[in-house]
Formats: C-alpha cells, sequence, structure tokens
C-alpha cells in the first residue's frame, strides 16, 4: 500500500512543478485535480499507517482542492465577481 503515498507526493510535486513552469494555471480545474487526487493517495496511506496528523491535513487539502475543481466547472456569470483576496 505504501505505493498509493508515493503516487499521492508526486502527484502534488507534479502539480507544483506545473504550476511553478507556468505549464499549469491555478486557473483551470486541472492543477487542483492533480491536487485533489494527490490527497486521496496520501490519506488512504495515512490510515493504513495511523497517521492522523497526515490523514487531517491532507483531508483538508483535498476538499479545498475538489472545491476548486468544482468552481472552475461550473460556468462564470458575466459580470459577476469570484470574491477573490
Amino acid at each position: 500500500m505504501e505505493y498509493i503515498g508515493w503516487i499521492g507526493a508526486l502527484l502534488f510535486i507534479i502539480s507544483y512543478l506545473l504550476l511553478s513552469l507556468d505549464y499549469l494555471s491555478a486557473q483551470k480545474y486541472l492543477y487542483h485535480l492533480l491536487n485533489a487526487l494527490g490527497a486521496l493517495c496520501l490519506v488512504i496511506n495515512a490510515l493504513v499507517i495511523d497517521d492522523y496528523p497526515n490523514i487531517f491535513v491532507n483531508a483538508v487539502w483535498g476538499l479545498i482542492a475538489l472545491v476548486a475543481v468544482i468552481k472552475r466547472m461550473q460556468p462564470t456569470i458575466k459580470g459577476k465577481s469570484r470574491g477573490k483576496i
């Protein structure tokens, strides 16, 4: 099962690398999808080894990524702000 954790770690690294090199944009859902999948893999791995802090952090990270994926897949309403900080 450890390989699932390694896949999750690689997904995080790949998504951040592609973002940093401008191959991906944080405005597109693919970046957040890679993060959500990476978080899921790391949560699965952490469940197996009873690593509760890791479960918590990656579950929250994954939920944030899923919200971003859903938000980016929805059509934007013309003239409506997305509430950026």
